[in-house]
């Protein structure tokens, strides 16, 4: 295009003399603020131990079945998939907004047919134009909705790292639940032969005269409500199979789960370390700080609004009224436009004090997050150390219990005790007996919390699938 030239000779002066002129201003640009929290952070916890805890946390309790199923769920899992889509929208709206910082370019062709022929007023009606149009980024405002967003892409990042860490908890709790369901299970299946062969005995003495006819109907209503209890835990470990099927991204009753009728020996205490640095790995505090990072550049974004904007266009144009001579006719136009904001009725400085507010939120968000996992650790110490006190005083009580029983059940096949008493210690033995699987199941619960309020991040099978598709 032979005006192209000249028209960006005759116009460059005058432009750089005003880019240079505006670029004086720019040490006017906002900085990040301090994120200082409005508290002191603890310097310890109430109890740690010496054991180390690697990030994928569940391999304390050394459970092959588990660790399958908790890989399954992690590549499988709809809702955490979900998650990690929305990261993946996060990440595309990077481009989306970094695109501003370049200029725009289109080509258009437009053509009609026009009455008179050959001539009509109102200029050519074939036209083919190549168009740019461009803002220079003085004060940094397109930067900074750029850094806003990758910023936001962080936090998307962290939280689907910490929908995976609830999820690693979720599995491995349902799991615990579903091996103290099986345990109990077979506890009260041996109850219940107990309770049989107690029952024959009494009918042998009934025979004989020794005992009432009314301790075989309290024997057998014994017998009954173990049965009952047992219906009901064969509904628990069905309903939890399921879930923990679906948690694996597969429909209910089709995963087979190879699961021993035994809870694991509690593993020992980890480590609880510093309590900032611990808390700072969690993901979702980390995601707190990067919406606070963001919501900081969209203040500075708001800011940078107030100052003046400097944009260019380009516009290079053939133009014919047949297609035929359409390269006889061009034209080039290159013009740069300056755009001081003046007067908007208190629109840009209602804009900043909106986005300063969000920022505030954030925050504070930031603040309450490490406060409640402060508050999240040390509880799962508390309870658990509690907890270790009352299965010791469960299983002191069983041991009472069972030596009561078997004192009383001696009397009473002496003739020196009421049956009465016997059915009595029976049934608190029994009773013991289950509640100190419960017991174990809420420390190996308490324990799984601890785990997942320290947890950090790690690489889950979808993140293992992307890396290898970027490094192909």
């Amino acid at each position: 295009m032979p005006y192209l030239a000249r028209v960006i000779r005759s116009a460059g002066f005058e432009f750089l003399v005003l880019a240079m002129s505006l670029g004086l201003l720019l040490g006017c640009q906002r900085k990040m603020a301090i994120t200082d929290l409005p508290y002191q952070s603890p310097e310890s916890f109430s109890l740690t131990g010496d054991t180390i805890t690697t990030d994928r946390w569940w391999l304390a309790f050394d459970d092959a079945s588990l660790e399958q199923a908790l890989d399954s769920a992690l590549a499988n899992n709809l809702p955490l998939q979900n998650t990690w889509y929305q990261m993946q929208e996060a990440r595309a709206l990077i481009g989306v907004i970094k695109s501003g910082k370049y200029p725009d370019v289109d080509l258009s062709l437009r053509s009609g047919y026009s009455v008179p022929v050959p001539d009509f007023v109102g200029g050519e009606n074939t036209r083919l134009t190549l168009g740019s149009s461009y803002e220079v980024d003085l004060w940094g405002r397109i930067q900074a909705g750029v850094d806003a967003q990758e910023f936001r892409f962080n936090a998307s990042i962290n939280d689907y790292k910490t929908a995976a860490v609830s999820l690693s908890a979720e599995i491995t709790q349902t799991w615990f639940r579903l091996k103290a369901a099986l345990s109990q299970k077979a506890l009260i299946q041996e109850q219940i032969e107990t309770n049989e062969k107690v029952l024959s005995l009494i009918r042998v003495r009934f025979a004989s005269g020794q005992v009432r006819g009314v301790d075989i109907l309290r024997q057998r209503q014994l017998i009954e409500g173990s049965r009952a209890q047992l219906v009901d835990l064969e509904a628990q470990i069905e309903v939890l199979k399921n879930q923990l099927s679906v948690l694996m991204g597969k429909p209910p009753g089709s995963t087979e789960l190879d699961l021993a009728p035994t809870l694991p020996t509690l593993p020992a205490l980890p480590q609880t370390g510093i309590p900032f640095e611990v808390v700072n790995r969690r993901p979702d505090v980390q995601a707190a700080f990067n919406r606070l990072q963001a919501a900081d550049k969209e203040v500075a974004a708001a800011v940078s609004s107030k100052y003046p904007r400097l944009n260019f266009s380009l516009n290079g144009a053939i133009r014919s009224n047949t297609i035929q001579d359409l390269l006889q006719s061009q034209a080039a136009e290159l013009t740069g436009g300056l755009l001081l904001p003046l007067f908007y009725g208190g629109r840009l400085n209602a804009q900043i004090d909106q986005v300063e507010a969000v920022r505030n939120q954030q925050l504070t968000q930031y603040g309450q997050t490490v406060l409640t996992a402060f508050q999240e650790i040390e509880n799962a110490l508390v309870q658990e150390d509690k907890q270790k006190e009352r299965l010791a005083v469960i299983e002191e009580q069983l041991d009472l219990a069972s030596r009561a029983y078997q004192q009383l059940r001696i009397e009473y096949l002496n003739g020196t005790s009421e049956y009465l008493d016997v059915l009595t210690a029976l049934i608190q033995e029994q009773q013991l007996e289950r509640d100190l699987i419960l017991a174990k199941l809420d420390l190996l619960t308490f324990r799984v919390n601890l785990y997942r309020a320290m947890a950090g991040g790690f690489k889950t099978p979808l993140e293992e699938t992307e890396n290898s598709k970027n490094s192909d």
